[in-house]
């Protein structure tokens, strides 16, 4: 009987698990990061909030403009004009570009203010739209190209309307000149040339 008893003893004694030295401990901490290790990030993170040239490109855009806005419902047909003004100007020390819209929707006037910039990390143009019409924010994230005169975003929108989400959407936006620039939005649910709207901007 003491035989079996201290033969079970020494089994369970053999199964507990081991607990972890103070030296495994150690070992297991992430090391804090050196002095030249945080001089090197904060160098990194510094550079990474400094305006270059996709943020110098967005100057074109700055100044008042007046704005020739088209709307389609239907692709095929034609579309809804309305005229609207618009106000830019670069914000956080040329890190962003303001934008201050007033126009016509569905036979009301609106208030609606865009925020657009570039993100140095990710490499990309981001922009977000508000407006006094919704609750929604429309976020769009994309790239320039032909020297940042092109610029292509991507997004999601919400419609009030018929009570969708998450509707895919593609917007481009082109300086044609110094003075003029224009802005189109597509519904790719529907096809990537689904054109419903373009806004013709001519410097005011």
């Amino acid at each position: 009987m003491n035989r079996n008893y201290n033969e079970g003893a020494g089994a369970g004694t053999m199964d507990r698990p081991k607990q972890p030295t103070s030296q495994t401990q150690s070992q297991s901490k992430p090391q804090a990061p050196s002095a030249q290790d945080k001089a090197e990030m904060m160098k990194k993170a510094e550079e990474a909030g400094r305006p270059g040239a996709e943020h110098k490109a967005l100057e074109s855009l700055v100044g008042d403009w007046k704005a020739e806005v088209k709307c389609w419902m239907d692709p095929d047909g034609p579309p809804q004009v309305s005229q609207g003004t618009a106000k830019a100007a670069l914000t956080m020390n040329g890190r962003f570009l303001q934008e201050d819209f007033n126009g016509v929707m569905m036979g009301k006037p609106f208030q609606g203010r865009t925020v657009m910039g570039f993100d140095n990390v990710k490499r990309t143009y981001q922009s977000v739209w508000v407006s006094d019409m919704q609750t929604s924010m429309f976020v769009t994230e994309g790239r320039g190209e032909n020297g940042n005169k092109t610029i292509t975003l991507e997004g999601t929108s919400s419609c009030g309307a018929t009570g969708q989400t998450e509707m895919p959407m593609k917007v481009v936006m082109r300086t044609v000149s110094p003075d003029k620039r224009t802005f189109e939005m597509f519904d790719t649910s529907r096809g990537s040339d689904v054109r419903t709207m373009e806004i013709t901007y001519t410097r005011a």
